[in-house]
C-alpha cells in the first residue's frame, strides 16, 4: 500500500508544482506538463513488454528492483539542474511504475485466502486514491514552503521504506507457482471485454476530467476558490468510492464494474444536462468522481478472475490500456476544442466576407 501510495504520488506530483518547476529549470508550463503525460505514455507503451520479460523472475527480486529505480530516479530527479535530466528520472520512474501495477497485484492478493482477495484489490487502490486526496496536495504544500526538490526526495525515502519491507518479508518463489499467478475463472471473452470497456471508460472520464475546472468556471459559474475546493470533493469522492466498492468486490465482482461505470455516465450526463444549476453540478459532480477510481479497481480485480494466462501479463495489459484511454482522453477534449475555435476562426471569417459583399453591392 506505501508502494502504490508512493509510486501514484510521484505519477502526480509534477501537476502541483508545475509553476515551481518552471520557474525554477526556466522551461515553459507546458514543458513540465510533458513530465506528467510523457509518465502515462511510456506507462502505456511498456506495461506489457516489460511484463513479458521479467515473467520469470522472482517476484520480491523484481519488486524490490523497481523500488530501487523509484529510490534512485526520485533522488536524481530532486538533485535535477536541467530539464532534460528531471525528464530522463521521471521516465525511469515511470517504467518502474509500469511493471509494479503488473506484479504488485497477484503478489499481494496471493498472500491471502482467494475469497478475501476483493478486499486486498480494495486496500490497494484507496492506498493509491489517497495520492491525489493526500500526497499530492501535501507534497505541492511542502514544495512551496521549501522548494519542489523536497517533496521529490521524501519519495525516495517512502520508496525505500516500502524496498526494505519487501526484501526482507516477502517470500521467494517461482513466478508461475505463486496462489495467484493464474486466473481463477479464466475467461478469454469476458477478458476482451473487461479490457475494452475499461479504455473506453478511461477515454470518456478524461476526456471530461481534464477540463472539469474549466467548466465548472465557465458553465456551472463557480469562482475560482470555489472551484478548488470541488476539486478536493471530487478527490474525496473518488476515495470514498473505492472504500465503499472495496467490500463489495468479492461478493459482486461483475456487477461491481458496471455500477461503477454505469455511475460514471450518469455522473457526466447530469453535468452535461443540468451543469449550469450549481447544485446539481455539485451532485453529478460527486457521482462522477466516486465512480472513477472504483471503475480501475473493479477492471484490476477482474483481470485477477478471468485473465486467460498468467494474471501478471493481464494486469499489465490492464494498466497500459487504461493509460492510453487516459492519454486519449486528453487528447479528445483538446480536439474537440480545437475544432471549436476552428469553427469561430470559420465562422468571423465568413461574417466578414458577408460584410465586404456587402459593402461592395453599396
Amino acid at each position: 500500500m506505501l508502494a502504490a501510495f508512493t509510486f501514484n504520488t510521484a505519477e502526480n506530483l509534477p501537476i502541483g508544482l508545475l509553476e515551481l518547476i518552471s520557474e525554477s529549470l526556466r522551461v515553459s508550463v507546458s514543458a513540465v506538463g510533458l513530465l506528467v503525460t510523457g509518465y502515462g505514455v511510456t506507462v502505456a507503451v511498456a506495461s506489457v513488454p516489460l511484463a513479458h520479460v521479467m515473467r520469470a523472475v522472482p517476484r520480491r527480486h523484481v519488486l524490490t528492483g523497481l523500488l530501487a529505480a523509484l529510490v534512485v530516479s526520485s533522488l536524481v530527479a530532486s538533485l535535477a539542474t536541467s530539464y532534460w535530466l528531471l525528464l530522463v528520472a521521471r521516465l525511469l520512474t515511470a517504467l518502474a511504475q509500469a511493471l509494479f501495477w503488473a506484479v504488485m497485484g497477484p503478489v499481494a492478493v496471493g498472500l491471502f485466502a482467494p475469497e478475501g482477495r476483493g478486499r486486498v484489490v480494495g486496500a490497494l487502490s484507496v492506498a493509491g486514491s489517497c495520492a491525489l486526496v493526500l500526497g499530492v496536495p501535501a507534497g505541492t504544500w511542502l514544495g512551496q514552503q521549501d522548494g519542489w526538490p523536497v517533496p521529490v526526495a521524501l519519495l525516495a525515502v517512502l520508496g525505500l521504506v516500502s524496498l526494505m519491507a519487501i526484501a526482507l518479508l516477502l517470500p521467494t518463489s517461482r513466478p508461475d507457482e505463486e496462489p495467484a499467478a493464474y486466473g481463477t475463472s479464466p475467461d478469454a471473452r469476458r477478458f476482451g471485454i473487461v479490457l475494452a470497456a475499461g479504455t473506453l471508460s478511461a477515454t470518456g472520464a478524461f476526456a471530461g476530467y481534464t477540463y472539469i475546472a474549466k467548466f465548472l468556471g465557465d458553465v456551472s459559474g463557480f469562482p475560482p476558490g470555489t472551484v478548488t475546493a470541488l476539486l478536493v470533493g471530487f478527490g474525496v469522492a473518488c476515495l470514498a468510492g473505492v472504500s465503499i466498492t472495496g467490500t463489495l468486490l468479492d461478493r459482486f465482482p461483475h456487477s461491481a464494474l458496471t455500477t461503477a461505470v454505469a455511475t460514471q455516465a450518469v455522473g457526466m450526463l447530469g453535468l452535461y444536462a443540468a451543469g449550469t444549476d450549481t447544485v446539481a453540478a455539485v451532485l453529478f459532480l460527486v457521482l462522477m468522481g466516486g465512480a472513477l477510481g472504483p471503475v480501475f479497481m473493479t477492471t484490476q480485480n477482474a483481470m485477477l478472475l478471468c485473465a486467460p494466462g498468467r494474471t501478471d501479463i493481464a494486469l499489465a495489459a490492464n494498466s497500459g490500456s487504461y493509460n492510453a484511454g487516459i492519454a486519449a482522453g486528453a487528447a479528445l477534449g483538446g480536439l474537440l476544442t480545437l475544432g471549436a475555435c476552428a469553427v469561430l476562426l470559420g465562422g468571423r471569417s465568413l461574417s466578414r466576407r458577408a460584410q465586404e459583399q456587402e459593402k461592395g453591392r453599396e
